[in-house]
């Protein structure tokens, strides 16, 4: 079964310096028929206007992704980390017994754009960890890589979940497949572009939630990125 969510479904929240998309039911937006797929929570996408940001906030037993498009996204934490994460980069923080952190755009006339996700942990009350990783270009081109694992197989950042999150860049002519088991759910993220995936035409910000579905297969890629994620049910 596979379900498509159009990118202007999803809920909406302008705060002036930050412009957010929610795919799932996400502080003042609330959806019962879209609460999270899954393991996977939340699914934001976020503009936060030059000068500004998150200020120091909490988290618990969550694992926290981001995956930057534009601009560079400035991170500190009470574990001491403080890090930029430019696009290319995936950036990951088990919150686990708890920590604090924020998230800034220094550019003085850049807007920072990137994706704010939450996938629920298969453990809680761990210590709060913290890493980051790059990706290539290369390696995402034509394919999808193995980007989030909880084997950190491939090279992938290391998450405390059931889930697998990986990344690619389509364009014409290229292709890629992923078994899926169908005894649990997918999800497939469009970041901008269009492709097509199991013959569904999506543009930017459109989604696609599936479940008891074998095979993923994405293709007529027109300058596009792409998240999937494999997820449990």
């Amino acid at each position: 079964m596979i379900t498509l969510r159009k990118s202007a479904e999803r809920g909406y929240a302008d705060h002036g310096w930050l412009k957010s998309f929610h795919s799932f039911s996400f502080a003042g937006y609330y959806d019962p028929q879209f609460m999270g797929w899954g393991n996977l929570r939340v699914v934001n996408e976020d503009r936060i206007a030059p000068g500004t940001g998150f200020g120091t906030h909490g988290h618990r037993d969550m694992e926290i992704i981001s995956y930057v498009l534009q601009g560079n996204l400035a991170h500190k934490d009470s574990m001491g980390n403080v890090k930029g994460i430019p696009p290319g980069d995936v950036q990951r923080m088990s919150a686990g017994s708890g920590v604090q952190h924020s998230e800034f755009n220094h550019a003085p006339d850049a807007t920072t754009h990137f994706l704010q996700i939450w996938i629920e942990p298969n453990v809680r009350g761990i210590a709060p960890s913290y890493e980051q990783k790059t990706f290539s270009a290369e390696e995402k081109n034509g394919a999808l890589r193995l980007v989030a694992a909880p084997d950190s197989a491939q090279g992938a950042v290391h998450i405390s979940a059931d889930a697998r999150m990986y990344a690619g860049c389509f364009d014409a002519g290229q292709s890629d497949t992923l078994d899926l088991d169908p005894a649990r759910k997918a999800y497939v993220q469009v970041l901008r572009g269009g492709l097509s995936v199991n013959g569904q035409a999506l543009t930017a910000g459109d989604a696609l939630l599936m479940q008891a579905e074998s095979r993923l297969l994405l293709d007529q890629g027109q300058a596009s990125e792409v998240l999937v994620f494999d997820l449990c049910a």
